[in-house]
């Protein structure tokens, strides 16, 4: 089976929840007087800064690629620079706020909807404007462009994919006598079977560091028909479809289909476990496989299950490239962007670990052809999933850096996931927290 290339971790989606100190988001808002710069000039160097998205490999690819721009007389030669995980949040905050911030980056999934707040986003518009009349446009994968819009413009386009999906060891589910599960019911019929085997059917983790744990959570909610925001945008938790997807997880824990330790389990102790074959079944993202080594090959991703409302859904991250206001040109940053989005194939062909594409060119590579996960999951997976947003829009926004990756998620996570609250108790917390929190 082709290596799939790994999936994205949580800080490489948000930025307000990875830590960024109340200084630097405090200064970022205090500094923000608009869209200042020479936007509308020409010439000047295109500042990209871009994130490890993947192996080292990646970023040696991505400069090269980068590097190799020849812009039109006056559209300025483009610059490469790697911004680190570690400290990516206070990075960006202090560049935006003195304006020395690049003219285009990748950076944290939500960032782009905080810098678009205080006026410091260029809109995309014009920009996929173009792309209609090249074709780019309509390679993107179905609904993409959308998750990124806002009332004013789209703040971004998209540019790589952290999916949840579920995940089974085909070899462990035969031992067991157990069927592939296709709805909540035959999902735990699947877990009773593995659990007299000693096996858990749930495997996720909520620990330190780890946030995958509430990604599922909101998944079940999802996949009912449900999710954390309404129309508006604003905080909706205590819904009929999120206490009923909320209780079908407590079910699970209370019948010892989740193992005791997960609310304090980090990525590494989730991988450890589905290693050692104590997880036959469970949640994570498109890199699972890759992530557990030598067992990787009896790991199967299995097909969206029905809700027990008859619905399909799961909750995905579309991570992306930005644009500024800030700019030595408008018109240069667009045509560096125009010439990057159609150059950057190689960094999925030649399997440098970047997350799932979002071109169907790119989705079309023997890479994922031949890997029967990685095309699920763009073919089944990617098509139903939803952003935080859901279940009033599809789209990412401002709010939803209340609730990625904050303590509010991580305490009704443990709190689900440990079986100490109930359904609606939990969500009604939750929705007190994000809900003094929003915008």
């Amino acid at each position: 089976m082709a290596s799939l290339p790994t999936g994205s971790g949580f800080t490489r989606r948000t930025l307000l929840g990875a830590g960024a100190s109340a200084a630097a988001v405090g200064l970022l808002a205090a500094c923000s007087s608009g869209g200042s710069g020479t936007s509308g000039s020409s010439g000047g160097t295109i500042k990209f800064w871009n994130q490890p998205w993947g192996a080292p490999a990646f970023n040696t690819l991505d400069k090269k690629i980068t590097e190799a721009y020849t812009p039109k007389s006056g559209l300025g030669k483009s610059s490469y620079q790697v911004i680190q995980w570690a400290n990516f949040t206070q990075k960006y905050s202090t560049a935006v706020a003195s304006n020395t911030n690049p003219a285009i980056s990748s950076g944290g999934g939500t960032q782009a909807f905080l810098f678009e707040s205080q006026g410091k986003i260029a809109y995309a518009d014009d920009l996929l404007d173009s792309w209609k009349k090249n074709g780019l446009y309509d390679d993107f994968l179905p609904g993409l462009v959308d998750t990124l819009k806002t009332k004013n413009g789209y703040a971004a386009v998209p540019y790589n994919l952290d999916m949840r999906v579920w995940w089974y060891n085909k070899a462990l589910l035969e031992d067991a006598g157990a069927e592939v599960p296709t709805d909540w019911d035959s999902y735990e019929a699947a877990c009773a079977a593995l659990k007299k085997k000693g096996i858990y059917g749930y495997g996720t983790g909520t620990g330190a560091g780890d946030f995958q744990g509430g990604h599922h959570l909101v998944s079940h909610m999802i996949n009912n028909g449900g999710g954390l925001f309404d129309a508006d945008n604003q905080p909706d938790c205590v819904t009929e479809k999120n206490i009923e997807a909320m209780d079908w997880v407590l079910g699970l824990v209370k019948s010892g289909y989740v193992d005791p330790r997960t609310a304090s389990y980090t990525d590494q102790n989730v991988f450890d476990q589905w290693k050692a074959k104590k997880f036959g079944m469970g949640w994570n993202n498109a890199g699972l496989g890759a992530n557990v080594g030598a067992i990787g090959s009896d790991l199967v991703v299995g097909s969206p299950l029905t809700g027990p409302g008859g619905e399909k859904g799961s909750l995905f991250f579309p991570n992306n490239i930005m644009m500024y206001k800030n700019t030595p040109s408008k018109e240069g940053t667009e045509a560096f962007a125009t010439y990057y989005y159609q150059n950057m194939k190689p960094l999925w062909a030649e399997k440098t670990g970047i997350g799932l594409p979002p071109l169907k060119s790119i989705a079309e590579l023997d890479v994922y052809k031949s890997d029967p996960n990685a095309s699920k999951i763009l073919n089944e997976w990617q098509p139903i999933s939803k952003t935080w947003g859901a279940p009033g829009t599809n789209t990412v926004f401002l709010n939803v850096t209340t609730v990625d990756g904050t303590p509010a998620m991580t305490t009704f996570a443990q709190g689900i996931l440990s079986g100490r609250t109930t359904a609606k108790a939990a969500l009604e917390a939750l929705q007190k927290s994000l809900a003094a929190n929003a915008k």
